[in-house]
């Protein structure tokens, strides 16, 4: 039976607060609105305002600039897992005449494609998307300055890309997919392309003064797919949910721990930062915890929601200013608080409920070379390999049904792991890659290159 979890202790909820009162007060945000959710469910809301006796609550609106690409990005997952699309086609196959075509749906989605930064023209964000009705306006002439696939190279123009994509493919407007597509099913009704009242207005706050001039809210038009949405904590907590567990009307669980792998490589910045970029997902290392997420900003907002992997502890991070408030180190704040005040209680241990004796007989020590290492059966049904103490390379295993098992992660990912039998129906060695693992250090004549007859011994 499952321990449940309680609402957060006052102490907690204290912490919390302070943690929010101290980034409205010293990011001089005109708000500032989060929620903290724990096991699949909202746990905390917490507002703050310059307004005297007007507190937002979880459903006013604010716009969440480019956590709307996590949206987008999960409408062309939902393309691949149905067998629409592969994430290694070429762009051209599915929407020609682009001027970008050979670029990858894959490398659009990790921003990994060479596109520009930004679109041609004035300030996209500040101006109407009248200005750019088409594809080659978000594009201009010069669509990729950097070569595909050689690094990352964030680029709002890619995610408009992406957005077209899913219109042919689906035959409907993009906002039109996304509601029928992700807002429904999740019930996100207070999440929209455009402000529904109660919505806050957007802010520039002056860095030298304590006043204020209002931002322009434009319709993004064309670029909507990279930063138009508006929301509110209450729907930012349940999408947070899902992307912490999957929903199968929506995305699986698979396919969103895919979002979360780093799929971009990391340049100087991203290393310094401890940050890499997945499929349509921010990954942070932040308080020795990974995160995943993302973050956003336009004109008079700023937003981030970010997932503790580990912990299954989300928050979310709303404010209503142009900039001076970090909202990321806020939101991994409030992670790290709740984490550490109230660590997540592991599910009981439990035995598997049946064992094959070939799976068993793999369990236990093996050397690869002079090197020990480990192989468990875990609870899961996989298999787990890595190192007796220290580091070194570990992975866990899925099985394949036919005697072999693949790996999930690490050096191992991909790699194909089998054990090689004698004429007698007993394990000899186990074979990963072309690695050979025995029982022994250097043992039997499966060890590559060959054992010297004289075998092990002293110096002299």
């Amino acid at each position: 039976m499952t321990t449940p979890q309680e609402d957060l202790l006052p102490g907690t909820r204290r912490a919390l607060l302070h943690r929010i009162a101290v980034a409205q007060a010293e990011g001089r945000a005109p708000s500032l609105v989060a929620a903290v959710v724990r096991d699949g469910r909202a746990v905390w809301h917490g507002a703050r305002t310059s307004v005297e006796g007007h507190g937002p609550d979880e459903n006013v609106q604010y716009r969440i600039g480019s956590i709307t690409k996590t949206f987008t990005a999960v409408l062309v997952l939902r393309l691949r897992d149905e067998g629409v699309l592969d994430l290694d086609d070429p762009l051209e196959k599915h929407l020609p005449g682009t001027g970008a075509g050979a670029v990858t749906i894959a490398e659009l989605l990790a921003h990994t494609g060479g596109l520009a930064a930004e679109t041609p023209g004035p300030w996209w964000e500040r101006t109407p998307g009248s200005l750019r009705p088409e594809l080659g306006d978000v594009l201009g002439d010069r669509a990729a300055p950097h070569p595909a696939g050689r690094r990352f190279h964030y680029s709002n123009p890619g995610y408009t890309v992406l957005g077209a994509l899913v219109e042919r493919l689906r035959g409907a407007p993009w906002e039109e997919v996304l509601r029928r597509e992700v807002l429904e099913p999740l019930r996100l009704r207070r999440t929209s392309a455009h402000p529904q009242a109660p919505a806050a207005g957007g802010w520039a706050v002056h860095p030298w003064a304590d006043v204020m001039l209002p931002e322009p809210a434009e319709d993004f038009g064309r670029m909507a797919p990279a930063g138009q949405l508006w929301s509110t904590t209450g729907d930012l907590a349940r999408f947070a949910a899902f992307l912490a567990r999957g929903d199968d009307r929506v995305l699986s669980a698979e396919t969103l721990r895919e979002m979360g792998t780093p799929a971009a490589p990391a340049g100087p910045a991203e290393l310094a930062d401890g940050a890499s970029y997945g499929l349509g997902l921010q990954i942070q290392h932040r308080d020795g915890r990974l995160l995943v997420g993302h973050s956003g900003s336009v004109p008079g907002f700023l937003a981030t929601l970010t997932v503790g992997v580990a912990d299954d502890v989300a928050a979310v991070v709303l404010a209503n200013c142009t900039s001076g408030l970090l909202t990321s180190q806020v939101a991994a704040d409030l992670v790290r608080i709740v984490a550490e005040a109230e660590p997540r209680i592991p599910e009981p241990w439990r035995p598997l409920p049946e064992i094959e004796g070939s799976v068993l007989e793999l369990a236990g020590q093996w050397y690869w070379g002079t090197s020990p290492v480990a192989l468990r059966v875990t609870a899961d049904g996989l298999l787990s390999l890595g190192p007796l103490s220290g580091g070194g390379r570990r992975s866990r295993f899925r099985p394949n049904g036919d005697g072999t098992w693949t790996g999930l992660e690490g050096y191992y990912a991909g790699e194909l792991l089998q054990a090689v039998r004698r004429d007698d129906g007993s394990v000899d060695h186990l074979d990963l890659g072309s690695f050979v693992f025995t029982r022994q250090p250097y043992e039997g004549d499966a060890v590559p290159g060959g054992v010297d007859p004289a075998g092990w011994r002293g110096i002299g």
